[in-house]
């Protein structure tokens, strides 16, 4: 059992200690998520460890069609339901499928960062550490706190905190993610704008579709009416051209043959008559 004083080691160091990958992995890790030491790594690496080796076991057992193999898999995945490492209808495969910083988020320094309480990560371990963060009424000064689902709404600062003055120097800005957005995306100025009025006159108009090239017939109206234009217009042009005739067209003499023939013929006449 051990003294009481001293208790017993709650996760497992590496099998051994110069490892170039996994020093480099460890380094990466707590630099994102601000851990003070390696040691938090550790334990939640052996948190993942036992879920694993539980589904593990659990696999094996439910194949075989045991009961209460089948009463503790829905056991193990209703409480990591609940503390929000899975979401609901998930399978043990699913739990093998797990990783490091699957447990590293649900911790309550994460939460209180991505929150928006804090600035940066060590700072939100700064805050917790000094009892300005509280879950409902209840203060938390533990970092490594894993949140359940139902206590993630609740998290916010204790009643007493001076954090509570939206004016604090220390609190997070509410604007500063929106201000840089601003910076990313420059205005254009109005020299480099293209006036709209310009390219509607370059545009040319679509033109309306006739009846010729849809491929459909046109009315009988419309031939008729073309038909009567036509009709006017010739009518127009003879009549002007008889008016112009006459007066160019010069008259016609008679022939001299036609009068000679005229003449013996009317002297038979007056022989025959005496």
């Amino acid at each position: 059992m051990g003294k009481p004083k001293f208790s017993r080691k709650k996760y497992e160091t590496p099998s051994h200690p110069w490892q170039e990958d996994r020093i480099k992995q460890e380094n990466e890790l707590t630099k994102k998520y601000g851990l003070k030491n390696k040691r938090e790594i550790w334990k939640a690496q052996t948190r993942l460890g036992r879920y694993r080796t539980q589904a593990r076991e659990l696999l094996a057992s439910v194949a075989t069609g045991d009961v209460q193999s089948k009463k503790e898999s829905e056991q193990l995945l209703m409480r990591l339901n609940r503390m929000n490492i899975l979401p609901s209808k998930s399978s043990l495969d699913d739990v093998l499928a797990l990783d490091i910083e699957s447990i590293l988020s649900r911790r309550l320094q994460t939460l209180t960062y991505l929150k928006g309480l804090a600035n940066t990560p060590t700072q939100a371990r700064q805050l917790i550490s000094h009892g300005h963060i509280a879950i409902g009424e209840r203060r938390v000064t533990v970092p490594g706190y894993m949140v359940a689902t139902n206590e993630e709404e609740e998290l916010g600062y204790t009643f007493d905190s001076p954090l509570n003055d939206g004016m604090h120097p220390a609190r997070p800005r509410a604007d500063f993610k929106s201000l840089i957005k601003k910076e990313e995306k420059p205005e254009i100025s109005k020299e480099e704008k293209t006036p709209e009025p310009e390219k509607k006159e370059t545009e040319k108009p679509a033109k309306p579709e006739t009846t010729e090239e849809k491929g459909e017939k046109p009315p009988l109206k419309e031939k008729n009416t073309e038909e009567t234009e036509k009709q006017e217009e010739k009518t127009e042009g003879t009549s002007e051209k008889n008016h112009e005739k006459p007066e160019e067209q010069p008259e016609k003499k008679p022939d001299e043959s036609e009068v000679k023939e005229e003449k013996p013929s009317e002297e038979k006449k007056e022989e025959g008559e005496k």
